[in-house]
């Protein structure tokens, strides 16, 4: 029996899935040399492994049983201390540890996504959030970006066009994803507003908060408004210590804690409880602060030396963000690249060996035709100069095709 015949339920046709998730397997299925810019990754001599190891080989009682659906008490009293110390007010009783960041935007949409609610998200914006949304059968609106983030002053035209207000308003405010662009303080503010105004939950996905390598801190939604029952907030360790660790966290109302056990009593029982007790050991003992200098300091100077070699290989042949912490660069083909189609070009791209996303997995329209994101979190420099070239190449090739 083909799929085409089974009795799918509705909701199926909305399930897209997600390019950046299935460059993983595609990447893996090669045999030639790959930079890889398109996963958002630390490299592996960038993680704590040594540390990770130890802390797995520990005997810890009840490490291989079942969890609390909540979380490990010694995680949520780490996650406490951590946000406490971010200058955010928060208790045990507003924490939920979930499988990575990714349920914590899925248990977001669940609780408060109908078919057919409104959703606003960035235009661009991170692909699975996008998808998480039109899972639960939302409309989703996108709203334009600049180097300030979310374009806010704009969201009530666009809303009173809609001719409904939305449900939810999704934001990565912080190093977005895939523009690299922090929201600005002014327009934190007025999202606020909005968001109380409409009765809008603002879902507020924030992996990269604490990698800020250059300029000064902007105030996060809970620093500006405390406890606001209308601010969603999902974190997770994948950006800051390990992906594969799938350990997250959301940040909400207290009141809706029962609701968000129930929602994952349904999905997976309890996030790994081995994992959970790695990051709580490591959170303990203190290693937070130093490992987060580190790759700080080495993620400023892969995002300079990305930089610097698109100027030198592209000239004005392109425009990329400067963003001042996180994994991306957004990068946009301009003067005689400028009628490249990115999602053309992959394929040439990769077979010169080098990864990236396109701009069109980012908008739910297939806007950014003429973009891509870069990231240079998980490349050393002399690789980022290789990588680099090697995407020069293949847009020289496609250009002549054009000609």
């Amino acid at each position: 029996m083909s799929a085409t015949h089974l009795p799918l339920a509705r909701r199926a046709s909305n399930l897209v899935g997600s390019v950046i998730d299935s460059s993983t397997s595609l990447l893996a299925s090669q045999t030639h040399d790959i930079v890889r810019f398109a996963m958002g990754a630390p490299s592996d001599n960038l993680m704590p492994v040594g540390l990770f190891n130890q802390y797995y080989g520990r005997s810890t009682p009840g490490k291989y049983t079942y969890g609390a659906t909540n979380g490990e008490p010694e995680l949520i009293e780490q996650i406490v201390t951590l946000t406490q110390r971010q200058g955010i007010e928060t208790s045990a009783d507003r924490i939920t540890i979930t499988t990575g960041g990714m349920q914590g935007l899925d248990l977001a949409c669940k609780l408060f996504v109908d078919p057919g609610d409104l959703v606003v998200v960035e235009g661009p914006t991170y692909t699975n959030g996008i998808s998480t949304a039109l899972s639960y059968g939302a409309e989703v609106l996108e709203a334009p970006l600049d180097e300030n983030g979310l374009v806010v002053e704009q969201l009530p035209e666009l809303i009173a066009r809609a001719g409904r207000t939305p449900k939810a308003i999704y934001t990565v405010p912080t190093f977005q994803n895939p523009s690299g662009a922090t929201l600005s303080r002014t327009r934190r503010e007025h999202l606020l507003e909005l968001a109380e105004h409409w009765g809008s939950v603002i879902i507020d996905d924030d992996p990269y908060g604490l990698l800020r390598f250059e300029g000064g801190p902007v105030p996060s939604f809970s620093q500006l408004v405390e406890r606001h029952p209308l601010v969603f907030s999902v974190r997770t360790f994948s950006k800051i210590l390990a992906p594969g660790l799938r350990v997250g966290w959301v940040d909400a109302t207290a009141e809706l804690q029962q609701l968000l056990i129930n929602a994952k009593q349904a999905m997976d029982t309890c996030t790994n409880v081995p994992a959970q007790h790695l990051v709580a050991n490591f959170l303990k003992d203190g290693h937070l602060d130093t490992h987060l200098g580190r790759v700080k300091e080495l993620y400023r100077e892969r995002k300079n030396a990305m930089r610097e070699s698109l100027r030198t290989h592209f000239g004005d042949g392109i425009h990329s963000t400067d963003p001042e912490g996180g994994f991306f660069l957004w990068l946009t083909f301009a003067g005689a690249y400028a009628d490249i189609h990115t999602q053309k070009l992959f394929e040439p791209a990769l077979q010169h060996g080098v990864a990236y996303i396109p701009g069109p997995a980012f908008s739910t329209a297939g806007n950014f035709t003429d973009a891509l994101r870069l990231c240079f979190a998980t490349s050393a420099p002399e690789r980022i100069e290789e990588g680099v070239i090697r995407l020069k190449r293949a847009a020289d090739e496609m250009l002549e095709g054009i000609a």
